[in-house]
């Protein structure tokens, strides 16, 4: 287990208690983390959560009404004063790129070169086109470029003045899926390969579960919980938690010796006391049905190829709601069919 000193040692950004309110509306409330040094954290919840404002207070584009920013122990924003965003190294890389419309791709590049002396512009320029593979780019105007070339110019843009941290906010929104999930890929790979530090916003729960060392989802201005992508999605700490990672089936039922009864089986719920009300949360994955007469009786109510996912909803007949499973397999079943039902108890949550 890494010690204490060098936990510290390692923290590139701190957040202590930011709060930030406009007019009625408070924006964060509270928000404390801690970032290492090279690490690819995802803040992602719903809009209006606080994701993008706490990346403008993090650049230094807005300021918090209270607690403090600390890079590498350093106090950037809070009682002890306010550094500029040209003077805290810190990339922000915009969801529309932000490039500016009548400069073609090397004066994009070169325009956050302007501290620096000419020639070393020029040559931190020409750098990093050669390394993003803008070369062919370098005379072209925004107008020309597709969206996928657009947001190579504006990482580029971003990487030229070699940023320590690299804010992005939703970068690769305007991108369709598939694009998006190849430059998502190759994005993060140079960040990580230049050991940069890296705070990504998104509302893509994929997106934040695939790419992010650190996920950090967000409701109302607070953090609801921090961690590795797998807990998050493994050990959610509340429904809200769970839902927004992945949809449910959930059975209402009252709590007996430790486990929740329900007509599926019971499940364990340590923590209830007995007769305690508690929600079961089933994932569509974990449900499985058969003809063999393994498990609990079911009506199939629909059934649908999704790809290479199949689609089915059974009824139960003590359930009021039909379930909904997912599963790669092909059950073969067709609407009206009786079937047996069971669950996977290992990733069945007890709220």
């Amino acid at each position: 287990m890494m010690n204490t000193r060098q936990t510290i040692s390692d923290r590139h950004l701190e957040l202590e208690g930011i709060s930030r309110r406009f007019g009625n509306v408070q924006a964060l409330d509270g928000v404390s983390l801690a970032v290492e040094r090279g690490a690819v954290v995802c803040l992602v919840g719903h809009s209006g959560c606080g994701k993008s404002s706490l990346l403008r207070i993090i650049a230094g584009i807005d300021w918090p009404d209270g607690g403090r920013v600390l890079l590498d122990g350093r106090e950037i924003s809070g009682p002890a004063g306010h550094v500029e965003p040209e003077d805290r190294n810190i990339g922000f890389m915009f969801q529309d790129y932000a490039l500016f419309p009548h400069l073609n791709v090397t004066d994009n590049i070169l325009f956050g070169l302007k501290r620096v002396g000419r020639r070393a512009a020029r040559e931190r320029c020409d750098e990093i086109i050669g390394r993003l593979g803008l070369n062919r780019l370098a005379t072209r105007f925004p107008h020309m470029l597709s969206g996928g070339e657009q947001q190579r110019v504006a990482l580029a843009r971003a990487l030229a003045p070699q940023p320590e941290i690299m804010l992005m906010d939703e970068p690769f929104s305007n991108l369709d899926r598939e694009l998006r999930n190849d430059i998502r890929t190759e994005t993060i790979e140079l960040l990580q390969e230049l050991g940069t530090t890296v705070i990504m916003v998104t509302h893509d729960p994929e997106e934040a579960l695939s790419a992010g060392d650190m996920v950090v989802l967000m409701r109302g201005g607070r953090i609801i919980q921090s961690g590795a992508g797998a807990e998050l999605y493994e050990r959610p700490s509340c429904p809200y938690a769970a839902e927004f990672f992945c949809s449910f089936n959930k059975v209402r039922t009252a709590c007996r010796s430790g486990y929740a009864e329900t007509p599926l089986g019971r499940f364990a719920a340590p923590g209830f006391a007995d007769g305690a009300q508690a929600t079961v949360y089933i994932r569509p994955q974990c449900l499985r049905v058969n003809g063999d007469g393994h498990g609990v009786e079911c009506t199939v109510v629909d059934c649908a190829l999704i790809g290479e996912i199949e689609q089915m909803h059974i009824a139960v007949a003590a359930l009021a709601e039909p379930l909904r499973i997912r599963s790669t397999d092909r059950s073969r079943l067709r609407k009206g069919d009786t079937a047996h039902v069971s669950v996977s108890p290992e990733q069945v949550l007890v709220f």
